[in-house]
């Protein structure tokens, strides 16, 4: 990143033709790995070791323009992250520099994060929760903790490290944080409470049911710690909206609430002809404002459908999210599902039309409905 290039990560553990793929299409023009890895790179692709290369003869002073080949520009692309396509194929988004720094100066307010908070690193780093998860310690001076996989998978290990490591914001799909809450539940009744440290919990990546939170607050309360629901997508830079959660809301619930646009940010609740449309009716999430990506690595056509026109103000432009919402009478977004036949599995997007790609991608099936 400081050098002024993006970065695409590469997760290990994917399947390899999605791996050579993202490769093929992204055209990197090196790798950083580690002397053990596993992956197959591409032929003639420049390879950084990171754990067998010298830096010493180098000098440790802060990179600067005089040291690229070109100056860095907050416009410069970042980081490009695959997502599932509806076509049978991955597509790449482009996020710049300034749509990261702009989503933790939108949220500051919201969270008042510090060098003293101490974060965990617990999803992948090629799923884009992981932007918040690295970026927001290294900005604000404070602490992260790497989780390992095994961990990550087992949530009486998880509860065990977030109080040993005293972690101060967690960040968790909903799915996650069920088995971690049941963890805490089990751990409760047998008198080994853990003693948490968290001051924020961050919900993410897939809708959340509210009610199955009712547990947690009846054990931990509504003040230690504030959990906070957030809805976002990769194309708005992680996230768009937030609401923080109290037992109350908990119990009368009945959807998914995602609350109202950060700051920075404009949500639109639209019908078909992009007209809005009243409190408790339902139509499709339009987002506009600083977060949004540059669109699709190669892909303008695709581009040009999703990043749409604004109506509202000329010049500008709405990312069409795909998500079907509604206004409450309390004036918060409340997720409905999805306009099309995407899919998200513990925060992961899914186009059915990928699967049914790779199932007719046997010669012996002729039709196929996913």
């Amino acid at each position: 990143v400081k050098s002024g290039a993006g970065y695409l990560p590469v997760d290990p553990s994917y399947p390899a033709d999605r791996v050579e793929f993202m490769l093929a299409d992204a055209a990197p023009v090196a790798a950083i790995s580690w002397s053990g890895r596993e992956l197959v790179l591409p032929a003639g692709l420049p390879v950084v070791d990171i754990d067998a290369v010298d830096v010493s003869e180098f000098d440790g002073s802060v990179v600067s323009d005089a040291d690229r080949v070109a100056p860095l520009r907050s416009s410069n692309v970042a980081y490009v992250i695959y997502t599932s396509g509806s076509t049978g194929r991955p597509k790449g988004v482009q996020v710049p520099h300034t749509t990261v720094a702009k989503l933790f100066a939108n949220t500051e307010s919201v969270y008042g994060f510090d060098e003293s908070d101490v974060w965990t690193m617990f999803h992948s780093y090629a799923f884009d929760f992981s932007v918040w998860e690295l970026w927001g310690p290294l900005l604000y001076g404070g602490t992260l903790v790497v989780v390992d996989y095994v961990t990550s998978r087992s949530p009486e290990q998880f509860l065990e490290l977030l109080a040993a490591e005293r972690v101060t914001v967690l960040n968790q799909t909903p799915s996650a944080f069920y088995q971690l809450a049941e963890a805490d539940r089990l751990a409760s009744e047998s008198g080994r409470a853990a003693e948490l440290s968290l001051r924020w919990v961050v919900f993410g990546g897939e809708a959340l049911e509210l009610r199955r939170l009712s547990d947690w607050y009846g054990r931990r309360g509504d003040f230690a710690p504030t959990l906070v629901n957030m809805y976002g997508i990769t194309e708005t830079t992680v996230h768009v909206s937030h609401r923080v959660l109290d037992a109350a809301l908990v119990a009368d619930a009945s959807a998914s609430v995602v609350g109202q646009a950060i700051s920075g940010l404009q949500v639109f609740v639209l019908d078909t002809r992009l007209a809005p449309v009243p409190v408790g009716v339902a139509g499709e999430m339009y987002v506009s404002g600083v977060q949004l990506a540059r669109g699709y690595l190669g892909q303008a056509g695709l581009t040009s459908t999703r990043f749409v026109a604004n109506p509202f103000n000329a010049g500008e432009v709405l990312y069409r999210t795909g998500d079907v919402a509604s206004w409450n009478s309390a004036g918060d977004l409340e997720y409905l599902g999805r306009a099309d036949d995407q899919v998200k599995i513990r925060g992961f997007r899914i186009e059915i039309g990928e699967i049914e790609s790779a199932v007719l991608a046997d010669v012996s099936v002729a039709q196929t409905a996913v």
